[in-house]
Formats: structure tokens, sequence, C-alpha cells
């Protein structure tokens, strides 16, 4: 297994939208312990082909000691429950915002062998499901935030890219990363 580089705000492969795989090769199968490992050691609890340069359709997560691959995710059912809570991304380290995202989601795909994949999430693993198939659409968890936050965000990364000094101090970090 190989630790991948992560892709970072501003490089062209987060914003485009990801393609579709049609069928789940050898290939896929080392990506998939490439991106676990390269997720874990970040440490965060998913990641997204686009975060490592891969514009196909593929995230892995790890949550409560369980973890996974979905190749070709689809959002089926959504929760009308939402909640707000602190957001960050392996893509855009030391920035953590609230973002509110449905409490339950029922994913649809295949699974690391290619099988069908029937993934019923709830709190954590529904946040992750969403923020990496957002990744895979194209969108940081930064495009859901209110736009006075927004602007701080871009603020943040516009001053990191130049090397200025932060001067609003960010708050911890929450337990995960995506």
């Amino acid at each position: 297994m190989s630790v991948l580089p992560i892709r970072r705000f501003g490089d062209p492969a987060l914003r485009q939208r990801a393609s579709e795989t049609e069928q789940v090769t050898e290939i896929h199968r080392r990506l998939i312990e490439d991106m676990i490992e390269t997720m874990r050691q970040a440490p965060g609890v998913g990641l997204a082909g686009p975060q490592v340069g891969v514009l196909e359709r593929i995230f892995v997560w790890e949550v409560d000691e369980r973890h996974g691959a979905v190749v070709n995710p689809v959002i089926v059912e959504r929760s009308a429950e939402t909640v707000e809570e602190e957001e960050g991304c392996l893509s855009l380290p030391g920035l953590y915002y609230p973002v509110e995202r449905s409490v339950r989601v029922v994913v649809e795909g295949r699974d690391q062998d290619g099988a069908p994949l029937r993934l019923e999430a709830h709190d954590l693993l529904a946040r992750v499901c969403q923020h990496e198939i957002d990744h895979l659409d194209g969108v940081l968890f930064i495009d859901h935030l209110r736009e006075d936050l927004r602007k701080e965000a871009l603020g943040r990364l516009r001053d990191e890219a130049l090397g200025i000094p932060a001067t609003v101090p960010q708050q911890p970090p929450p337990e995960e990363t995506f």
C-alpha cells in the first residue's frame, strides 16, 4: 500500500465532476487500499478520488472501527431531519466550519469487488457520505457555508496561499476530518 498525495484547494481536480467507473478492476482495488491508507495517515474519516487526483466516482470511509469503499455512489434516500456540525476537509487543512447535513442517508453503489452495495448511514457516517459525494461532484464543504463564513474561509485560503499568517485564530479541529 502507498500513501498518496492529497490535492489541496486550488487544484482543478477538486472542482471537476468525477466520471462513473465502468467496471471495478484490480487497479481500482489497489487504489481503494491506497486511499484507505492515505485517509488513515492524514488522519481523516473519508477520502474521495478527486482528492488524490483520480477523477472517478470512488470514495472510502472509516467510522467507529468500520471502513469501506463505495464506487459510483448515489444518495437514494435522505432524511428531512438535518443537523449543523463542524466539518473539516483534508484538501482544505486547518479550516473547520459548521455545515448543515441530513442526519440519515441511504447510499447505493458498488463495493470494491464490484458487487451491489446499499449503505444505510446515520450521524457521522451520513455526514461523511454527503461530504465525499460532494467531492465527486466538484463541490467543497465551504460551498455550503453562509456567505459571511464562506468569505472568511476563502480569505484564509487566499492568505495561506500568499504566506500571510492567520490573523483570526481558527477553532480547534473536530475529531474527524474528511
